[in-house]
């Protein structure tokens, strides 16, 4: 079965890894933290379960595009004050049961990170196959 599974974060998460905010990450943090996630990509991609894992950019570089009343495009550059959390990366995973990706993401959890700094749920999805997966 295949699986996303989502980390989040917000622009002030984004902000405080460039050593702003009242939670600043210093450059052993940020290398702390890429050194965890790369052992975890690499144990993945090790064990073929590994289809795709991407960081996106702060929510500050993004761009929303959505329809006005008019039915023309709106178009916002981010970030978006009334959203708290977005996408802040995610893997694609085919594991064998729910119970291994949900192992996958209780590790990501465990991402080393400074004091104070927010801690957000790992979000597990299984990805349809097929229409009838939908309802």
């Amino acid at each position: 079965m295949k699986y996303l599974v989502m980390v989040q974060g917000t622009q002030a998460d984004y902000e405080a890894m460039q050593g702003k905010g009242s939670v600043a990450w210093s450059q052993e943090d940020i290398q702390a933290m890429f050194t965890h996630m790369g052992a975890i990509n690499d144990d993945l991609a090790e064990s073929g379960e590994m289809i795709d894992a991407q960081g996106l950019v702060e929510p500050a570089k993004t761009r929303h595009v959505t329809l006005g009343d008019d039915g023309k495009s709106v178009i916002t550059d981010g970030p978006y004050s009334e959203t708290k959390e977005l996408l802040a990366g995610y893997w694609v995973l085919d594991c064998a049961s729910l119970e291994r990706v949900t192992e996958i993401a209780e590790r990501v959890l465990q991402c080393p990170q400074p004091a104070g700094a927010p801690v957000y749920p790992v979000v597990i999805r299984p990805i349809g196959e097929a229409p009838a997966d939908i309802g």
